[in-house]
């Protein structure tokens, strides 16, 4: 239990894992979660179909827990994404959610620690932190970038910050994610994390990105997806930036957000999002100087640039 502002704070948050086909590494992040310090957690595992082990893990997990700690469900067998966005069905009114990823292992005082930065605060607040980059066997390599630059909504339209992994989400904010989740499925967005972080700063949510890394984070090798501090990575992301992906994936993000009722200056930055996508150049330009976007590096930012200037951000 934690205190401040004259009352005390004791949520129970439940833990959404969307699972698929991760028997070789779940037991590793089950054990972590086992171990956390903060004892208020229930999980949620949502299973996409798995053919290995994954299912079977699950449910031996769930047998040496209290009864209802661990409940594992169907998920909607459409994606990650669309995994975690059905698992948010699930989480009881009042109570707190972290997402939360197959293959990490997780420090003892990861949900603590979210919870102590949230604290009593009735707004909606969204929580997420560093993580530790390591190898398929855990072996740490290195710290995730520390953001400098403000987060919010300028940041948010254009950059996903606040890793799903390390996400945990107040009461408040899981009413928001929950209401909000109809129209991203139907948007199609292509990353529930970066969704949450649009959907939280457009709400005026409060954004806390805690410098201390809060996991280890499990890096495959057939894949470069999660880092961010690779020349391979910036040259893929790059890529995928000039070749119009970025473009597609920032219409689906805009379409389940002006699906929403949201506040006047979150659906005027909307508007010019909009006029960044649709527009050709020198008007998209505009549009994105206007509006103030901005990625968290320079490089970033002008990559950014570059592809408004060039007509690759339309969609």
């Amino acid at each position: 239990m934690i205190s401040g502002k004259g009352a005390a704070v004791s949520p129970h948050v439940v833990i959404l894992l969307a699972s698929y086909n991760g028997a070789a590494h779940l037991q590793v992040q089950l054990d972590s979660i086992a171990a956390q310090d903060w004892p208020r957690w229930s999980l949620i595992l949502s299973d996409d179909g798995s053919t290995d082990a994954t299912r079977d893990l699950a449910l031996a997990f769930a047998a040496t827990r209290p009864a209802g700690q661990v409940t594992v469900i169907d998920g909607p067998r459409q994606g990650a994404t669309m995994n975690f966005l059905s698992a948010l069905d699930h989480v009881p009114d009042g109570a707190w959610a972290a997402f939360c990823d197959q293959d990490d292992r997780w420090f003892p005082d990861k949900l603590s620690r979210a919870v102590e930065a949230l604290g009593t605060d009735p707004r909606p607040g969204h929580y997420a932190a560093r993580t530790i980059i390591a190898d398929p066997d855990l072996n740490p390599i290195r710290p995730s970038r520390r953001f400098t630059r403000p987060l919010g909504l300028r940041n948010a339209l254009v950059q996903a910050c606040m890793a799903g992994n390390s996400s945990v989400f107040n009461a408040a904010a899981v009413r928001v994610l929950r209401d909000a989740a109809p129209a991203a499925r139907r948007a199609g967005v292509i990353s529930h994390d970066w969704w949450a972080y649009q959907l939280m700063a457009a709400s005026g949510a409060r954004l806390i990105h805690d410098p201390r890394p809060c996991l280890l984070y499990r890096q495959h090798q057939a894949s470069e997806v999660g880092r961010n501090d690779t020349i391979p990575a910036m040259t893929a992301r790059l890529r995928r930036l000039m070749a119009g992906d970025f473009g597609t994936w920032l219409r689906a993000n805009y379409d389940s957000l002006a699906a929403l009722d949201l506040p006047p200056d979150s659906r005027d930055l909307l508007a010019r999002l909009d006029g960044v996508m649709r527009n050709p150049p020198p008007r998209a330009v505009i549009d994105l100087r206007r509006g103030g976007f901005y990625r968290q590096t320079r490089a970033g930012t002008a990559a950014l640039w570059l592809s408004a200037m060039t007509g690759a951000l339309r969609a």
